[in-house]
This record gives structure tokens, C-alpha cells and sequence, in this order.
């Protein structure tokens, strides 16, 4: 199908290019961008004036719910979330029922992702079988059959001889470890350590289950030279430890909630259960940190952490509710609401698509086929992945509003900018308002 975009300011956050121009897709790849071929006949045109036309948002952490709880969320439903807040290709975790420790359960789950036609699904396998903590999956089969990293997903790992291995493994065939940073007997609290935990009487963690499991980790890395992706980082001093590695050269990427970017322990509220996530929200120093972090690249991309929860599970007390919120079709609204709050008014809209698109797309780059050699960016001959939003555009978060499964958000009721008036997926429109 060949479609003309129109008018629209057209933006690809890897290369810095910002014009108002047109934009020519055909055969699932973009064909011409500004200079369009006087022949081109397009069969669909889209009118962008007023929009971005961006590339399509890559999320580095979203669960998809299926297989084993599809009661939470299925992939049709969570698809269609995605590309209607813009979000082309996405990893997804590998703590479903049945884990994703075997190459058939992740061949099953992308050809099910693809006959869909919605955004692109790229798995991450289970670093250790049944997520147990025991026994290495056979990663160079996993890695065959599409897995783009390796991953315990929320299962802390306590023994370290086993993440020894599992880094030597990796090291050897040059694959990513994606780890979580949290220490196993630390972690097991509902909500960060601090004033507001202890006057709610709720069991704390603290800043050192990160910490602690981050010095390991970055050992670990010395010595077998890896290359570890930490997800969702949490607190000034996690910040202050990747800022470090990095400066001393280790293979080291990291990424932030759209939670803890935005929200900090206040947001509990009365016992909110909206709010019960992992990692737990943190005092207000540490989303300062988190911002600076995301601003001067010590972290490297911004995700949703989508994690739809069905209605049962979370209406109930605080400690018991399960942790997690609802996130793609709010990944791109929440970029730019950071962007509005930027202190000295120094972020630009380019920076900050940056961290939705051609950030994580660097992230993932290492793993990738070939193929995705232009994930996250707009460059003729490259895949047609697209977003188009309206920047001012302002919207309300509720039940109604979300296509996702799980409707339960801290974001409830908030009036966010950018809505997305159409996504393109390898070329054709996935989502149009």
C-alpha cells in the first residue's frame, strides 16, 4: 500500500532532522522523505498538519499476559493498546505461564504476535529455566528462535555463582543480560523505605536492595565482560552507580519508568493500590536523580513497565494488591508531560522522542537481526514504523480511554498532552483516531 503523509513535522531523534515536509511510505518501507517523486500515486493520504510524525516508540518493558493470564491481559488487547499510544516494537518478559524458557513457546508467541499485524514483539527468554534461579536455559536456541536478551523478569536472583555463569555464557555469544537490580532478601517489602512507609506501617525496602544487587552485578561485568541492560532503575544511588560504570567503560545500558520518572512515595495516598508497583515509588530526591539521569544519558531509554492487573488483584489492602500498572498508551503523553516540567526549559521535543525511539531502539541494537537495522528512526529505506501525534492534543486517562486490559493506572484522572492520531506498522495504518 502506498500512503502520503502531508504537512506534518517530521522528526527522526537519531540523525536531529526536524522539518515540516511530506513523507512517502510504500512496500512497508519509507520511499522518500521531503523530496517525493512527482509519480507517486499514493492509495491512502494522511493530512499531519499540526502533528509530529515520529518514529514509532520502541518499549523496552511491557508484559503482555500471554500465555497462562490472559485473565490480566491478552495479546490482542494489549497490541491494540500499543500501537494506539504509538508503540511499534516492544520487549516483553518472559514471566508468563508457561515461562519462556524454551524456543517453541517463543516461536508460538511471535507468530501469534504477527498474524495480528499490530507492533513488532521481540522476547526476552529466561535466563534460568522455570525462572528458578537454578539450572541456564540453552540461550543460543532462544536466541534462534527470536529472543533479543536474557532475563529473570521480577524473580530476584540469589545465587551468585549462577549469574557468574549465566554473564559468561552470554559474554561468549554476545548476547545482553537484561537484570533487575534487587537483592533477593532485601526486596521482599511493598513500598520504599522511608518516613511515609514506617507512619503507614507498610514493610519497607530499601535503597540498598538496588544498590547491593548493582555492585554485584557491575563485578560480575568486570570480569567476564558482559553486556547487562538494567531495568528500571529506581533511586539516586542506583543513578549514581550506572554513571559510574559507564565512566569506567563497562557494557552497561539502563532504563526508567514512566512511574518513577513522574510519581513518588506521596502518590500512595490513602493505601492506594493504583500505586503498588515494582520498584517501589521512592522519595522525591531520587525522581530529581532519575530526571538529571535521563536528561545527560546515564539512562538510556524511558518505558511504560506496562503490567496489567485485572480488577480482583488489585482491589484489595495495599501489601496484599498485586503490584503493577497499566502503561503503553501512556509511554508517549508522559515523555512529553517530563519534557513540559523540564526545570530550565533546556529539553528539547528531538531529546525527548530520543528516549522513546532511538534510545532503547541502541539498546536493543547489539541483538537484533539485521532486518531492524532502523528501529527507532525514520530514514528512507527503512521500515515504516511511524507514530503521528498531535502535541498540544490533551486527553484524560480513565477506563474508558484505555484500549488495555488492565485499567488500573496511579495515572487515573490525569490530563495528558500528545494524543496519537495514527500509527503505521512495516507500512500499514495499525491504529487511526
Amino acid at each position: 500500500m502506498k500512503i502520503l503523509i502531508k504537512n506534518g513535522r517530521v522528526i527522526n531523534p537519531a540523525t536531529g532532522f526536524d522539518e515540516i515536509c511530506d513523507l512517502a511510505v510504500a512496500a512497508s518501507k519509507v520511499i522518500a522523505i521531503k523530496n517525493i517523486a512527482s509519480d507517486f500515486v499514493p492509495n491512502k493520504t494522511i493530512d499531519a498538519t499540526g502533528c509530529i510524525v515520529a518514529p514509532g516508540l520502541v518499549d523496552l518493558a511491557a508484559r503482555l499476559r500471554e500465555p497462562g493470564y490472559e485473565h490480566e491481559g491478552m495479546l490482542q488487547s494489549e497490541l491494540a493498546a500499543a500501537v494506539a499510544g504509538g508503540v511499534t516494537s516492544l520487549v516483553c518478559m518472559p514471566d508468563t505461564d508457561p515461562v519462556l524458557d524454551e524456543p517453541g513457546l517463543i516461536e508460538m508467541l511471535k507468530f501469534r504476535a504477527e498474524k495480528l499485524h499490530q507492533s513488532h514483539v521481540l522476547p526476552l527468554g529466561a535466563l534460568t529455566v522455570n525462572l528458578k534461579g537454578e539450572v541456564l536455559t540453552e540461550m543460543v536456541g532462544l536466541a534462534e528462535a527470536g529472543c533479543v536478551g536474557f532475563s529473570q523478569a521480577e524473580v530476584p536472583l540469589g545465587n551468585t555463582q549462577v549469574l557468574q555463569r549465566a554473564l559468561q555464557y552470554a559474554s561468549t555469544f554476545g548476547y545482553t543480560i537484561w537484570l533487575r537490580p534487587q537483592d533477593m532478601h532485601l526486596s521482599k517489602g511493598v513500598a520504599a523505605s522511608g518516613a511515609l512507609a514506617t507512619r503507614m506501617g507498610l514493610s519497607g525496602v530499601p535503597v540498598a536492595a538496588e544498590t547491593i544487587a548493582l555492585h554485584t552485578i557491575f563485578e560480575l561485568m568486570k570480569s567476564t565482560q558482559a553486556k547487562v541492560h538494567i531495568c528500571r532503575i529506581s533511586s539516586a544511588s542506583g543513578v549514581a552507580l550506572v554513571r559510574q560504570a559507564k565512566a569506567e567503560g563497562l557494557q552497561v545500558s539502563c532504563d526508567v519508568s514512566i512511574n518513577s520518572l513522574h510519581l513518588t512515595d506521596v502518590d500512595l495516598g490513602y493505601f492506594d493500590s493504583r500505586a503498588r508497583l515494582n520498584p517501589p515509588l521512592r522519595q522525591q530526591r531520587d525522581r530529581d536523580a532519575l530526571r538529571a539521569g535521563l536528561l545527560d544519558g546515564s539512562i538510556d531509554a524511558l518505558v511504560s513497565d506496562h503490567t496489567p492487573v485485572d480488577e480482583d488483584a488489585k482491589t484489595l489492602p495495599f501489601a496484599e494488591a498485586e503490584a503493577g500498572a497499566t502503561g503503553l498508551e501512556l509511554l508517549l503523553s508522559l515523555a512529553l508531560k517530563w519534557q513540559s516540567e523540564s526545570s530550565d526549559k533546556s529539553l528539547t521535543l528531538v531529546q525527548t522522542l530520543a528516549t522513546v525511539t532511538s534510545q532503547p531502539a541502541k539498546v536493543l541494537a547489539a541483538n537484533l537481526p539485521s532486518a531492524n537495522a532502523s528501529l527507532g528512526q525514520l530514514v528512507e529505506g527503512g521500515a515504516a514504523d511511524i507514530c503521528i501525534f498531535d502535541p498540544i492534543a490533551m486527553w484524560v486517562v480513565s477506563d474508558d480511554s484505555l484500549r488495555s486490559q488492565g485499567k488500573h493506572t496511579p495515572f487515573s484522572g490525569y490530563e495528558l498532552p500528545g494524543q496519537v492520531r495514527a500509527t503505521l506498522v512495516s507500512g500499514h495504518v495499525a491504529f487511526e483516531r
